[in-house]
């Protein structure tokens, strides 16, 4: 039996840094309040590529085995090198990857990552192999008997695959630990409720928060202002049926509600700001370890979330230097 298995996306990373860009914020549009701009027609200069490892399934799976728990990844990767050295790379931090699918014909998902002076990236990201995950029977065989599920960004037939793990979990288990995807959360909240009320943690970062809220009906023509307040958003979502909803504010820090009360925590200052790539993945599947060694107990997973984001985001690629208490 496992203690979890991390079910989306697996990517080889090529990250580099620029200062080129300027930061630019539009208060007009909610989706969109900060961007990072380039001179059109420049040539942008870059000192050096960093070859690393990402994918919310292979992220929070590295992340997993580090707190000692017995971890398995179901994941896609092409029959190509990036995906031989991403079964590696998850075989050498101890996760179980006999769930991997490798898919003839298909390159490995790849994301080409443009990291900020102050840490900020953004990522173009190739599904590649990523878009056929398909779920089987052996697979489901597999979730029946896990105690817990991780489900991150999901490509391809998504509907299908989140009936699929969904019909495995009950009232007595499996503990569900999902962060939706840009594609789950823009249909709204109405194509996933029945999902979300089988859900433990949902957690999501604000603009995916504001996403979901904003495609779901009753709230497509809210005020803006209402939505913009983090606690008026958050038990938003804890209506559409989830345990507990987290959502994460940068370096504004994280909230949590669990139906009772309201929980706020600032960012643990890190030695130094490199690299924000994978945080979100980091964060959220540090919490769902800490919540189950902690029983529960949601400032201490709090706690222990926000510094392993700390330590991430002091270091180049998503699964570098994470905590470990094995």
């Amino acid at each position: 039996m496992y203690d979890f298995i991390t079910i989306g996306g697996t990517t080889r990373d090529i990250s580099f840094f620029t200062d080129q860009g300027v930061l630019m914020k539009d208060e007009t549009d909610i989706l969109r309040q900060k961007l990072l701009a380039f001179e059109s027609g420049a040539k942008i200069k870059v000192d050096k590529f960093y070859y690393s490892y990402g994918g919310g399934a292979a992220n929070a799976a590295a992340c997993l085995a580090n707190f000692g728990f017995r971890t398995a990844c179901l994941a896609p990767v092409g029959s190509d090198r990036n995906g031989r050295l991403i079964v590696e790379n998850l075989r050498a931090r101890r996760v179980d990857t006999r769930m991997i699918e490798r898919i003839k014909n298909e390159e490995s998902g790849s994301s080409f990552i443009l990291i900020a002076p102050n840490g900020e990236r953004i990522i173009f990201a190739q599904r590649g192999a990523n878009k056929n995950l398909a779920i089987d029977e052996k697979d489901i065989s597999y979730l029946k008997n896990t105690k817990g599920i991780y489900i991150a960004s999901l490509a391809g037939d998504w509907p299908g695959n989140l009936r699929k793990i969904f019909s495995v979990v009950s009232s007595q288990g499996p503990n569900v630990f999902w962060n939706p995807g840009m594609t789950q959360l823009l249909g709204g909240a109405d194509k996933i409720r029945m999902y979300l009320k089988k859900t433990t943690v949902l957690a999501c970062n604000k603009d995916e928060a504001l996403a979901l809220v904003m495609n779901t009906e009753g709230y497509k023509n809210a005020d803006h202002k209402v939505l913009n307040d983090t606690e008026s958003l958050i038990k938003i979502i804890h209506s559409f049926g989830a345990k507990i909803v987290v959502i994460t504010l940068g370096s504004d820090g994280v909230v949590v509600f669990d139906g009772q009360k309201v929980i706020q925590h600032d960012i643990i200052k890190e030695e130094k700001r490199v690299d924000t790539t994978g945080v979100g993945d980091i964060f959220n599947s540090s919490f769902a370890a800490a919540w189950t060694l902690f029983k529960g107990d949601i400032d201490k997973a709090l706690h222990l979330s926000l510094q392993n984001a700390a330590a991430k985001v002091a270091h180049i690629g998503a699964q570098n230097s994470l905590i470990k208490i094995n």
